[in-house]
């Protein structure tokens, strides 16, 4: 008797939901179709399956171990250890075998099962740039974008003005195209949208001349972009629903790269903002007035007698404004020592050091 779980490379006792899981990555992987396919192996797989899958032999089997004759009498009409493949092949029909979801296999080779997507147009990306002010204040930018739209003359329905929509004769107003198909496993049947109709049912009895009957057209459109306030060097806006936009199904999304140009004084440190302001030593002894470059303007600011060289002084509520609040605009002191002295000025430092200063 074979070990199950250890075909299906589990541990004894593994829930379904790890079964399920194991079940899905091997059948893919030596599925009979495919080139890495194996139909032996394939075969003990889903053998293996369709014993741990279904609770009541999965009870029996832990019990009995491999001893286990999955409820055949004598071994007659069981194939693989108690595994009837016809009653596989069947049980769609029959009502027989185990619980088998038919997308667990065909999920993985591009079929998809009855499980459909809403068609979606495609994303779209640019770049914007931005000059720091703009990055720390918001800007409202406006881009001119030639993309697939909606046609304005049809509004959507790919329909001439004045005229009816038809039941699709190719779907017979279903929408859904039914397919059989042909496997290892037998035959069975898989669901797709229609693509003469885009799944609607109707089409149009006169094609809108401007788009085809296609529902869209390639045109430009003017988009206005809000760019907040606060954003950063390489921060992405989505615009939800401003990409290309698809027949009968949900537009795409715009994503807009922001690229921001570096102020030549002001540097950003999260909310705050930082400049730099060169002050003499003279000042810095005795204190002194200076007027500083602010995004808001010139602000002018006192130098407090004594300060040193790389202490910060604050204005308050002129960094970047961030949710209904300011940051604040930070100015690094940087004392200049005068790299020549003429000789009063190297007579009076000599002076204040003999003060001991």
């Amino acid at each position: 008797m074979k070990d199950y779980y250890q075909i299906l490379g589990l541990q004894k006792g593994a829930s379904r939901e790890e079964i399920k899981k194991a079940f899905r990555k091997l059948s893919s992987q030596y599925h009979p179709d495919k080139k890495t396919g194996d139909e032996t192996k394939y075969k003990e797989i889903t053998e293996a399956y369709a014993t741990l899958n279904d609770a009541k032999k999965k009870a029996e089997y832990d019990t009995y171990g491999h001893s286990y004759s999955g409820g055949a009498t004598n071994g007659q009409g069981q194939g693989f250890g108690g595994f009837n493949w016809a009653d596989f092949q069947t049980s769609g029909q029959q009502g027989s075998a185990f619980e088998f979801d038919i997308n667990d296999i065909f999920e993985n080779f591009g079929f998809g099962g009855n499980r459909q997507k809403s068609a979606r147009g495609r994303d779209i990306s640019i770049d914007i740039n931005l000059n720091f002010e703009e990055s720390i204040f918001g800007v409202v930018r406006k881009v001119l974008l030639t993309k697939n739209n909606i046609c304005q003359y049809c509004n959507g329905n790919g329909a001439k003005s004045g005229t009816e929509l038809k039941t699709c004769p190719t779907c017979n107003g279903t929408g859904k195209i039914h397919e059989t198909r042909r496997s290892i496993m037998g035959s069975f049947s898989t669901v797709r949208e229609c693509s003469a109709c885009n799944g609607t049912g109707k089409i149009p009895k006169e094609k809108c001349p401007y788009c085809a009957g296609m529902g869209i057209s390639r045109t430009q459109e003017e988009i206005a972009i809000k760019v907040p306030s606060g954003i950063q060097n390489g921060e992405v806006i989505r615009l939800t629903g401003r990409g290309e936009a698809m027949p009968h199904g949900q537009p795409g999304d715009l994503y807009i790269k922001v690229s921001v140009e570096p102020h030549r004084t002001i540097f950003r440190d999260g909310a705050n903002l930082l400049t730099k302001l060169p002050i003499k030593v003279t000042d810095a002894l005795l204190g002194g007035s200076y007027k500083v470059v602010t995004l808001d303007g010139e602000v002018e600011i006192k130098i407090p007698a004594g300060i040193t060289h790389g202490e910060f002084l604050r204005l308050k509520n002129k960094g970047v404004p961030i949710d209904n609040h300011r940051g604040d605009f930070l100015v690094k002191i940087e004392i200049v020592t005068p790299k020549s002295l003429s000789r009063k000025a190297k007579k009076l430092i000599e002076d204040l050091r003999a003060e001991g200063l």
